[in-house]
């Protein structure tokens, strides 16, 4: 065997090395697109509403959050007791709700776990299906609050 023809053997090796190099570095890529775009359509995929609370200046928060309904209210998560939005509800529990680009007035109640919990859960649950499930796999939401959304009109005077 020549120098050229050892050459050509040890080129044609780097060659394949770098094409599955560049292969596998592909398939990474699509994987982490196909990831990212699971969890986009599993977060944004279904109804996504705008809750604005307030802070004791009336600075407003806007938190983008799934939505649930039942027994005549709306519903809402907190992933964990730090949540700032949830922090400013336990301030001040007037807040507003877009939901379909309408803006609600309401007045927020945070439920006490493991109810509270256990009640949100089931109705994201329900609601969200494979989405739910899906970001359960991502975050933490053992330690959820269920926050429900009294946003029926009240009579003037009414200051419940």
């Amino acid at each position: 065997m020549g120098v050229d023809a050892g050459v050509s053997v040890a080129t044609g090796l780097v060659d394949a090395r770098v094409k599955r190099i560049w292969m596998i570095l592909a398939a990474v890529l699509g994987i982490a697109v196909l990831f990212a775009a699971v969890t986009l359509v599993a977060l944004e995929g279904r109804e996504v509403v705008v809750v604005r609370t307030f802070d004791a200046r009336g600075q407003a928060r806007e938190t983008r959050t799934w939505i649930a309904d039942a027994d005549g209210y709306a519903w809402v998560e907190a992933a964990n007791p730090e949540r700032p939005f949830l922090l400013q509800i336990q301030t001040n529990p007037e807040v507003e709700l877009r939901r379909g680009g309408t803006v609600h007035r309401c007045r927020a109640l945070a439920i006490p776990n493991p109810e509270g919990h256990q009640r949100i859960r089931r109705l994201l649950a329900t609601k969200y299906g494979w989405a739910d499930c899906w970001i359960g796999w991502l975050t933490d939401t053992s330690q959820s609050l269920a926050v429900r959304l009294d946003c029926r009109r009240r009579a003037a005077g009414d200051v419940r």
